[in-house]
């Protein structure tokens, strides 16, 4: 096992055994917050964790929806990770973004009532359900669900737009480590260890790089002492100056 491994608060890759209950969700889970004391009674904490449908195992490159697929749900990923994608008319892919444990699927099919991308599990995938027409209605009665439902909505958009400006490799590179790492420290995993659930071809093309553009640039911030990799376990050594260098990126 790698010095990596062995550090503690990694994101797991499956959803362990007796994480939720009948009145609790997940510790990952997007509506967790929801679920402690906002004055609700313990029916309509009820009525929010029955809308829950467990999903999974997913392997490797199956499906979860697809472009132009009838919007019916969104999902929270419990465990793995979720690529989102396009496809041109070439045949050329986009990537999208990449979903970790906690976070929300499909939330910008709303308006259109049709998904505008396709979702694949990256690895060993497991999800939670939620049939958003019976959470839209629970919201309606429930001003923390529909609040949570914005924040969702605004961190979506938020993360779509951190990378479209004209950066460096190394600044787009750094800006996207580190946010990664915020994301898991959001859930309560480690912000400077943790795993890449997605192979480097993918990274590449969500970060608009060719992929030994990639391989360049993480060789560059080893020789550096700015991060450790071993195979996808990364660990973050310098922080501070990842900061400096993605800091017309990450202004904060």
């Amino acid at each position: 096992m790698t010095a990596i491994r062995q550090a503690t608060g990694l994101a797991p890759t499956h959803p362990g055994h007796g994480d939720g209950d009948e009145l609790q969700f997940c510790s990952t889970c997007a509506f967790g917050e929801v679920c402690v004391p906002s004055g609700y009674d313990k029916a309509a904490l009820r009525d929010l964790h029955c809308l829950v449908q467990h999903t999974g195992p997913l392997r490797a490159g199956d499906t979860i929806f697809r472009t132009s697929d009838r919007f019916e749900s969104i999902y929270a990923v419990r465990a793995g990770t979720v690529k989102t994608r396009v496809i041109d008319a070439q045949g050329r892919e986009q990537v999208l973004g990449f979903h970790l444990p906690g976070e929300v699927i499909g939330l910008a099919a709303i308006h259109p009532a049709k998904y505008p991308c396709d979702a694949i599990a990256l690895d060993t995938v497991y999800l939670c359900r939620f049939s958003f027409p019976a959470l839209a209605s629970l919201a309606s009665r429930m001003p923390d669900v529909q609040q949570q439902l914005f924040r969702l909505l605004s961190a979506d958009i938020s993360k779509a737009a951190v990378l479209a400006g004209d950066y460096t490799a190394g600044e787009r590179l750094a800006a996207f480590l580190l946010l990664l790492g915020r994301r898991f420290a959001a859930r309560g995993f480690s912000a400077t260890r943790f795993r890449l659930g997605m192979p480097r071809s993918d990274i590449a093309c969500h970060l608009r790089l060719a992929p030994e553009t990639v391989s360049r640039v993480l060789r560059q911030f080893q020789d550096q002492g700015l991060v450790r990799v071993e195979e996808r376990e990364v660990e973050l050594l310098q922080p501070g100056l990842l900061r400096e260098l993605s800091c017309c990126i990450l202004p904060d």
